[in-house]
């Protein structure tokens, strides 16, 4: 293997690839709390029941039974044909979404629909005893949510979340279709001008997997870290 192709410079793509891996993170950096917020509300309205349930529902349903890049798709020529026809009475200029933005929009919905199934599945394993508690005395809905069920509710979804995290850095790569120049499109660009695919693809392959991994440590890090008590806390349904 020529190593010198990944060396910094016009003769190497090393700088290229550290650009695009930038851009990557940058991208599911920004998309977390968005499929976060969209998974919470979700979440959220199915418990309220009635109409807000069937939204809900809706919502994760049309997710999760779309493919990712179909939702890049539509995100990105959708809206912008939406803004265009909305701004096309006003003004006569070509409006065209960022692909960056288009990223950020079409990821957080899918992370959101399956975030908000991790989270209702995590609500539904809360014991009752201490919610009742909390009521008997006086505690709000919103009280008892912060003050007592928010930290076994992390703890009981944190694994589903972090699986999420991980499906997320890997669908970043999705955007690469739309132009971006994240670390995929600019390992494709790479081979393009060296003739070297197993090279370059190999390597993008390890640069996804290193993340990965750092991701992994640190999860299992914020899982004992919501531990009651850390290292020495109390497992679930176990003794300490």
């Amino acid at each position: 293997m020529n190593w010198q192709l990944l060396s910094w410079g016009p003769t190497g793509w090393g700088d290229e690839l550290v650009a695009g891996l930038g851009i990557t993170l940058a991208l599911a950096l920004a998309t977390l709390p968005v499929g976060l917020l969209l998974g919470s509300l979700s979440c959220l309205l199915w418990f309220r029941g009635g109409p807000a349930r069937w939204l809900a529902r809706a919502y994760t349903t049309l997710i999760r039974g779309t493919p990712e890049l179909l939702t890049l798709f539509l995100v990105y020529n959708g809206v912008a044909m939406l803004l265009n026809r909305l701004l096309s009475r006003e003004h006569g200029d070509f409006v065209s979404l960022s692909p960056f933005v288009a990223g950020v929009i079409s990821l957080g919905l899918v992370l959101g629909g399956y975030a908000a199934e991790v989270l209702r599945g995590a609500y539904q394993s809360l014991e009752f005893g201490p919610r009742e508690a909390g009521l008997a005395l006086g505690m709000r809905r919103y009280q008892v949510l912060l003050l007592i069920e928010l930290r076994p509710l992390l703890q009981l979804a944190l694994p589903g979340l972090g699986n999420l995290w991980l499906n997320l850095v890997k669908d970043t790569a999705l955007v690469s279709v739309i132009a971006l120049n994240d670390l995929m499109r600019m390992g494709t660009v790479a081979v393009g001008a060296t003739r070297q695919p197993f090279f370059f693809y190999l390597t993008v392959c390890f640069i996804y997997w290193g993340v990965c991994m750092a991701s992994e440590w640190g999860l299992a890090r914020l899982q004992l870290g919501c531990r009651p008590g850390g290292r020495q806390g109390v497992q679930p349904g176990g003794h300490a």
